[in-house]
């Protein structure tokens, strides 16, 4: 059979295994991608995500926006800023946060075009 062998009623190609297997990450850098992606799992976050996508806000106004205390918005904050998915800055006394890089604007936007479709 050449490159491949019979598996019950389907074939294992094995150079299409070889080359997969040769380009898979480590199981820990799968381990990390799976952890990032359980961060989306909260709609809590995915909502101060979405917001951050649209404009720079304070824990204040998030709350506010999303009808929530600053208490749990900034528990959450916490475990996206722990992911690395949003920054902040100082302003005096108030501390503003914002989407860390591109590649989380790129997440949410891309997430929003899949959803929409």
């Amino acid at each position: 059979m050449g490159d491949t062998e019979q598996c019950g009623y389907l074939f294992v190609h094995q150079d299409t295994i070889k080359k997969v297997m040769a380009d898979m990450p480590p199981d820990e850098t799968l381990y990390d991608l799976a952890e990032l992606f359980k961060v989306f799992g909260d709609s809590t976050r995915v909502k101060i995500l979405y917001a951050l996508f649209e404009a720079e806000l304070c824990v204040c106004d998030m709350a506010q926006l999303l009808g929530l205390t600053q208490t749990a918005v900034s528990h959450q904050l916490r475990v996206l800023k722990n992911n690395k998915l949003v920054r902040f800055r100082r302003d005096g006394k108030t501390v503003f946060y914002s989407l860390s890089d591109d590649h989380v604007r790129r997440i949410i936007g891309q997430g929003m075009e899949h959803i929409e479709e």
